[in-house]
């Protein structure tokens, strides 16, 4: 979860468990939740967890002062859902095969992506020439669009009408 070692580990998983605590009371104490907020952005590594906290921080300040009306409320409510969402998400282990790249899109993919065409189904000579000509509205030179997007666009037309 943490690179800091097991002393973070443990800490991540404390402010877990507080950050539950406070979420399933039934009013959320924003005092508490600005001073566990505090606490993770001035002693957590992790970027998104720090970062998570900081924007947290000044939206649950107000919600803790006594004229906080009930917007204040519901976005430090919001930020905080924040924090917990990262802390789970942290937590979370990785099954199969997450951590492994993308398979490469073959080069008929990438005309259809290009295109703006669905993946998996027989295209139609109509439909491939309406996506090109919708697609190149905005690409050609002549409407201030790139050559170079126009030329890949029309590459895509041409491979994707021979190969049906």
């Amino acid at each position: 979860m943490f690179d800091s070692g097991a002393r973070m580990n443990r800490q991540a998983m404390e402010w877990k468990l507080d950050v539950e605590r406070l979420w399933s009371a039934a009013a959320l104490d924003f005092r508490e939740a600005g001073r566990l907020a505090a606490e993770i952005f001035t002693l957590c590594a992790e970027t998104a967890l720090r970062q998570a906290a900081a924007e947290a921080l000044p939206s649950l300040r107000n919600a803790a002062l006594e004229n906080a009306d009930r917007s204040t409320k519901d976005e430090a409510r919001g930020r905080f859902s924040v924090i917990r969402d990262v802390l789970c998400a942290l937590d979370a282990g990785t099954f199969g095969r997450r951590d492994s790249a993308p398979k490469p899109l073959t080069e008929e993919a990438r005309y259809r992506q290009l295109l703006g065409l669905p993946l998996g189904r027989r295209l139609a000579r109509a439909e491939i020439h309406r996506a090109w000509k919708r697609a190149v509205k905005t690409a050609h030179p002549d409407a201030g669009g790139d050559a170079s997007e126009f030329v890949a666009l029309s590459a895509a037309q041409e491979a994707l009408m021979k190969e049906r």
